[in-house]
């Protein structure tokens, strides 16, 4: 049996709007995966004890707030201080190009912009799990 792919996906910071991250969990499910939403207003701390208590694959970062970059320092901190490495992280909304560099420094593997088409996330988390 192939494993079936565990992802979270969180709203971190004060960022108010979720409706593009729900629609992404309907999305994520309809292609087999098993998905957890933690919802809006999340810190590092609670995505990463949702995500070590959950043992998922994949942390997904939703953001429209621009305050991704230092959010996702946080969170993948919090991920090796809980020795959750193994985890991936990916980042999707509104992300400038200016800080993809950065953000893959840091250790993320995927970025999506907003926009991005479902086939090509989709088709990305699979080609990280294998």
């Amino acid at each position: 049996m192939t494993h079936q792919i565990r992802i979270l996906v969180a709203k971190p910071g004060l960022d108010g709007h979720d409706k593009g991250a729900k629609v992404l969990v309907n999305v994520l499910r309809d292609a087999g995966m098993e998905v957890i939403y933690t919802g809006l207003h999340q810190t590092a701390q609670m995505v990463t004890r949702a995500a070590v208590q959950e043992d998922v694959d994949i942390v997904g970062l939703s953001y429209l707030s621009g305050a991704h970059v230092g959010l996702t320092k946080e969170i993948i901190e919090a991920l090796n201080e809980a020795d959750a490495t193994h985890m991936k992280v990916i980042v999707g909304g509104n992300i400038p190009k200016r800080d993809y560099e950065t953000l893959e420094e840091m250790g993320v593997s995927a970025i999506f912009a907003g926009g991005s088409p479902y086939e090509e996330i989709i088709s990305s988390i699979n080609n990280l799990m294998n």
